[in-house]
């Protein structure tokens, strides 16, 4: 059942819904067709607040936490794969009782909604990927240190030293790459996407878990029915990005058949929605209302 807590705005809903994956928690906002927002490793929900707000005139916007992220609940033993990502999305939206979504991912929330929408292209009513894992570059070179951290044992004391001195998130060594301006994030964000992962050590094995089973036999595994996507599909890449450069939203492009062509961002990297929220939201909304469909309102 999914359950909702009003927050301190009143605009912004907070809930969770029991799925076979675990309990899944979520942020919502405005009322209309369902707009989904999937976020990649280490950050949460909190990713998509300004994309939540913006679109709550034309959309009943849905960001929610992954396995292993954020306020998600799940058993030590849960897959927690980008693939087990994918099925628990179908689970929350079965839930919820939603049909057809438009989706919108980064990082590795971008690849997940590509297995997503590659597995079901019936629930799509539009696609949107930003700067995201995509056919064999998953993990991405530049990530993979992170990934070894994490594999050799590493990620409690990586976790608590970017909690007690910020400044470690930020630095190249960690995820400043992932801006353009490092000093965007605050340390109420950087707190925000952090503390969940030390509640317990079961949460920060999860997020270890989560690294491990990065693989890109995942995206690999539905190239075939993702070059049969015919989904209206937006593509909007950073031109700035360590991890995924810009040739990848072309090969996007180029292999979905409802792509259009990539919109770029002058400069923009990984996290550039949260960081430049107007550089997706003006495309996205353009997109959005452009292969609008009558549909009666979700409550």
């Amino acid at each position: 059942m999914s359950t909702h807590t009003a927050s301190s705005t009143g605009t912004v809903r907070n809930g969770s819904v029991d799925t076979p994956s675990g309990r899944i928690s979520y942020t919502e906002s405005g009322f209309g067709p369902v707009l989904l927002f999937i976020h990649g490793v280490v950050v949460n929900k909190h990713l998509w607040r300004h994309q939540l707000e913006h679109f709550s005139d034309i959309r009943r916007c849905i960001a929610i936490d992954l396995l292993a992220h954020g306020d998600t609940e799940i058993d030590a033993h849960q897959d927690v794969s980008v693939t087990a990502n994918a099925a628990m999305i179908t689970e929350v939206l079965d839930a919820l009782g939603v049909d057809r979504v438009d989706i919108v991912g980064n990082d590795s929330g971008g690849g997940i909604c590509q297995i997503f929408a590659a597995l079901n292209p019936h629930r799509i009513r539009t696609l949107t990927l930003t700067d995201c894992d995509t056919s064999d570059n998953w993990p991405p070179a530049a990530f993979q240190p992170f990934v070894d951290m994490a594999l050799a044992g590493g990620l409690t004391d990586t976790l608590s030293a970017m909690l007690a001195d910020t400044s470690v998130y930020r630095s190249p060594d960690a995820l400043g790459p992932a801006y353009q301006d490092p000093t965007s994030v605050t340390d109420a964000d950087i707190d925000t996407y952090l503390a969940p992962f030390l509640r317990s050590e079961q949460r920060t094995r999860d997020l270890q878990r989560f690294l491990a089973a990065f693989d890109n036999h995942h995206t690999l595994a539905i190239e075939t029915e993702l070059r049969a996507l015919d989904a209206p599909t937006l593509i909007v890449w950073g031109t700035d990005d360590v991890y995924f450069p810009i040739r990848w939203a072309h090969w996007l492009a180029t292999t979905i058949p409802g792509a259009a062509a990539p919109v770029e961002v002058p400069g923009g990297r990984l996290f550039f929605p949260e960081e430049l929220p107007q550089a997706l939201n003006e495309p996205l909304r353009a997109h959005l209302l452009a292969n609008d469909e009558p549909s009666t309102p979700t409550p």
